[in-house]
C-alpha cells in the first residue's frame, strides 16, 4: 500500500535528501540486475539450485523421499526390497548429491565472496575520498581562521585531523591488534611485539 501522504511529507521536510537517496536507491539497483545479467549460465544454475537446496521443501521432499524408501524396502507393500537394511544404494545417492550440493554451494559462496570483495573496496575508496575532502575542508578552515585572525584554541584537536590519512598506516596498527586477538595471544606478549 502507497502512502502519498508519506511521501509528499517527507519531500517537503527534506526534498534534496529525497532525490539523492531515491537516484542511489535507483543506482544500485541498477548495479545488481548488471552483475546479476552478466552471470554465466552455470553460475545461474549453480545459484538455482543452491536456493533450491537451501529451502524447506527440498527437506519435505527428503524426507517424503527417505520415507517412502525405507517403507518400500521393508517388503509390506509388495514389493520386493531392492535396497535392504542398512540402505547401501541410499546411502551412495544421499553421498553422491551431498557432494554436488557442497560443490554447488562453494561456488555460490565464492562468486557471493568476490560481490563483498568488490562493494568492500568500493566502500574503502568512498571512505578514502571522503576522509580526502574533509581534511582539505578542515585546511581550507583553518587558513579561514587565521585570515580572519580567529584565536586557535590550545586543546583543538584540528592539527591532528587537518593530517593526511595513510591507509597503510592505519593497516600496520590494526595488523598487531587482529594478529594478536585472531590467534588469542596474551595481551603482554601483545604489548611487548606493539613497542
Amino acid at each position: 500500500m502507497n502512502h502519498p501522504n508519506r511521501t509528499e511529507d517527507h519531500e517537503r521536510d527534506n526534498p534534496a535528501l529525497s532525490k539523492v537517496i531515491e537516484c542511489n536507491i535507483r543506482t544500485i539497483i541498477q548495479l545488481r540486475l548488471k552483475a546479476s545479467r552478466e552471470r554465466s549460465s552455470q553460475d545461474r544454475a549453480a545459484d538455482a539450485i543452491t536456493s533450491f537446496s537451501g529451502s524447506m521443501i527440498f527437506v519435505h521432499l527428503h524426507i517424503a523421499w527417505f520415507s517412502i524408501w525405507v517403507l518400500l524396502n521393508t517388503g509390506r507393500f509388495g514389493v520386493h526390497p531392492f535396497d535392504p537394511f542398512p540402505y547401501g544404494l541410499l546411502t551412495m545417492v544421499v553421498s553422491l548429491e551431498a557432494i554436488f550440493l557442497s560443490t554447488l554451494v562453494l561456488i555460490t559462496q565464492n562468486r557471493l565472496s568476490d560481490e563483498v570483495e568488490q562493494r568492500a573496496d568500493l566502500a574503502l575508496h568512498i571512505g578514502l575520498l571522503a576522509e580526502h575532502e574533509l581534511t582539505r575542508v578542515l585546511q581550507m578552515l583553518d587558513a579561514i581562521q587565521a585570515k580572519l585572525g580567529i584565536e586557535k584554541h590550545a586543546a583543538s584537536e584540528l592539527a591532528d585531523l587537518e593530517m593526511e590519512t595513510r591507509p597503510e598506516d592505519v593497516l600496520a596498527e590494526i595488523a598487531p591488534s587482529t594478529f594478536c586477538h585472531s590467534q588469542r595471544k596474551s595481551a603482554q606478549w601483545c604489548a611487548v611485539r606493539a613497542s
